[in-house]
């Protein structure tokens, strides 16, 4: 179990099955691999190489990865957002529970969404290639590139 925790520039970190009561915040060029995690606040990467979130993790707040390369969340329990802005590799949001919105913009490296289920919105825009996906359950609104997703 740690506080907030921080992966700095350049650096790699693998958690399996830790605790983090805070946030986890992803620096420039950083990696994480979040295996089976449980988290009170947020997970924010901005600038980071990679960003796993997998196997059964929960995440308290929002999965946030901005002006980064690849990033995917997997088979896990977001009580806030999943949102990927503005990234270069393949990202990733599959079999997910999500208590708030799937945001994906401006990404350029391919997007797949697949069965997840979503209390909020599904939004895509801007992307290239246009998102992939199905079988995703929205409570809300399915927008834009993600309409028939």
């Amino acid at each position: 179990t740690v506080d907030n925790l921080k992966v700095p520039e350049g650096a790699t970190c693998t958690l399996t099955g830790t605790k983090v009561k805070g946030t986890i915040k992803v620096k420039d060029d950083a990696t994480l691999i979040a295996r089976g995690v449980r988290v009170i606040g947020n997970v924010q990467a901005e600038g980071a190489e990679r960003v796993n979130v997998v196997d059964s993790s929960r995440v308290g707040g929002s999965v946030q990865v901005k002006q980064g390369g690849a990033a995917k969340v997997l088979d896990s329990r977001v009580k806030g957002d999943i949102q990927y802005d503005d990234n270069a590799q393949r990202l990733k949001a599959n079999r997910n529970d999500v208590g708030g919105s799937i945001q994906v913009m401006q990404n350029f490296g391919g997007v797949r969404i697949f069965n997840n289920v979503i209390d909020g919105n599904l939004q895509c825009k801007q992307n290239q290639p246009k998102p992939e996906g199905g079988g995703n359950v929205v409570g809300g609104n399915k927008e834009d590139q993600c309409k028939r997703l």
